[in-house]
């Protein structure tokens, strides 16, 4: 099956020289979410301003349900549902009444059962009588996914989607993000929430610098990449470590009474069994063990560093 949103090798450069996006490439496929992570200034926002036909490329081709988003940007355009960083919305116009009307700014009949649809999957129904201006600006988002999925997309952005949100609201809207999956629509989210990705994808795609670094599976991702650090907490404290470990490339923590070793999850052999042995037989006595996985996060920060070394 052809990817929904096809990107290939897409530049796009500035007046006065600035290269926002450097050959990107990506294929996003029907019904998926895929989370765009990357620095501020990484190119995220031109990359979706580009697929939504608000920028122009410079080269390089975009095809959404396969249609050309220059050359036939209006069935392109008609696929996808935008929801921007920025909040732009009449301040004194009532919600039924904006959602209603981005509807009709795409072509589409007047459909109230759809609207309301909408409405209520965000919490929005109660306040379909409410002026913009009355609104919370985590019930201003909402607002503005409504006014995104009016059209009936099968394409989502998500720009920033919870930024400024509270983690209760946050939590909310990743379960009307998950409820749009099983719908068949395919989002694309950019985050600076790494727990985000995490909780909701199910491929991370990293970009910086204008490029984009990888896309995979967030899982297989997570497996090839992920280190897991074993914590040993020693029965008494030591001020270095014993000559005889030096090839476990131990380090010490908690001022001497901790040992912390670092072991790939896909290597043949972890080296545990042997460091357990040889612990004993440099004389340290363990009192407790407890491991832990590297996090998205982890994983993302060393990434960037290494792209911008």
């Amino acid at each position: 099956m052809a990817p929904i949103v096809s990107v290939k090798d897409l530049t796009k450069t500035y007046t006065g020289g600035v290269s926002a996006l450097k050959s990107v490439s990506l294929d996003i496929e029907e019904g998926e979410i895929l989370a765009l992570l990357g620095p501020n200034g990484a190119g995220k926002t031109t990359l979706i301003s580009t697929i939504c036909g608000m920028t122009m490329p410079s080269s390089g081709r975009i095809t959404v349900g396969g249609h050309d988003t220059v050359r036939d940007y209006r069935k392109a355009r008609d696929l996808i549902g935008l929801v921007p960083q920025e909040i732009w919305l009449e301040p004194f116009e009532k919600v039924h009444a904006t959602v209603a009307f981005s509807r009709g700014l795409f072509g589409k009949r007047r459909d109230d059962a759809h609207i309301e649809r909408v409405l209520r999957q965000l919490s929005l129904w109660d306040k379909r009588d409410a002026k913009v201006i009355e609104l919370s600006g985590g019930m201003k988002r909402r607002v503005l996914i409504a006014k995104a999925l009016s059209h009936e997309p099968r394409v989502l952005f998500l720009d920033e989607p919870t930024a400024g949100v509270d983690v209760e609201l946050r939590k909310e809207m990743w379960e009307t993000v998950r409820e749009l999956k099983s719908r068949g629509v395919t989002i694309i989210l950019t985050t600076h929430y790494i727990e985000e990705a995490e909780a909701m994808a199910d491929r991370i795609g990293v970009i910086a610098h204008g490029q984009i670094l990888l896309v995979e599976d967030k899982t297989a991702l997570m497996q090839r990449l992920g280190a897991k650090r074993m914590e040993i907490e020693l029965q008494e404290r030591v001020t270095e470590i014993p000559q005889g470990l030096a090839a476990y490339d131990l380090a010490l923590g908690d001022e001497g009474r901790r040992l912390v070793y670092t072991y790939d999850t896909q290597a043949e052999r972890t080296g545990i069994g042997r460091l357990m042995n040889d612990l004993q037989s440099a004389g340290l006595a363990v009192r407790d063990v407890h491991t832990t996985q590297s996090s998205l996060e982890d994983i993302f920060v060393d990434m960037v560093k290494e792209d911008a070394a």
